[in-house]
């Protein structure tokens, strides 16, 4: 059965709670994009009133957030397993594919994983296990501090700014096949890390 056609019984009958309401706010998210999902639009999508999601969320903001923290925990989990055995490149391909992958099946929760998150909420967040997942992939490649944080950020900003950029459909009207161009990516990475340049 589609949340919407969950209507006031189906609330009645599961309750709201803040976790019903986060995953709900997730599929929304996938649906209409990350930056349309609002209490609002919680509240039509389940057919009720504002007020009622309100002891349960505290406004939009609070909504999102919890929304970033579900995605944030969902990818970290799939990184691990997809990371489990592997090292050097393997490793560094597996986790690029797992970003890719997520996004593509869930655009608007992805999305919610770029959300700008408070220091404290983000410091105990799933966060930090992606970049201690990434930082066990660096120590393959012997990278130490600072160079270490340097390729932290850097893999980020290709693997987000390659995914946003598809999703876009940037890479729509041109040859080759963005696999091929994201194969040489992660080649290239790849080779980049193994001969990191000295400061």
């Amino acid at each position: 059965m589609s949340l919407k056609a969950y209507g006031r019984k189906g609330m009645a009958r599961a309750g709201l709670t803040p976790q019903r309401l986060t995953r709900a706010g997730a599929e929304l998210a996938d649906e209409v994009g990350f930056d349309h999902v609002t209490v609002s639009a919680l509240a039509r999508r389940f057919d009720v009133k504002v007020a009622s999601l309100y002891s349960h969320l505290r406004n939009s903001h609070d909504l999102k957030t919890r929304i970033a923290l579900l995605a944030l925990e969902e990818l970290a989990d799939r990184a691990a397993d997809a990371l489990a055995g592997r090292a050097g490149k393997d490793a560094l391909t597996a986790l690029a594919d797992v970003y890719r992958d997520y996004a593509r099946e869930h655009p608007g929760r992805y999305a919610a994983t770029q959300f700008r998150l408070d220091p404290a909420t983000a410091a105990a967040s799933a966060g930090v296990r992606h970049a201690q997942m990434t930082r066990a992939i660096l120590r393959g490649y012997d990278l130490t501090e600072p160079d270490q944080t340097h390729a932290v950020r850097l893999l980020g900003s290709v693997f987000h700014g390659y995914v946003s950029l598809e999703m876009g459909g940037g890479f729509s009207h041109s040859a080759p096949d963005t696999q091929q161009t994201w194969s040489r990516t992660m080649d290239a990475l790849d080779a980049l890390l193994r001969n990191w340049p000295e400061p």
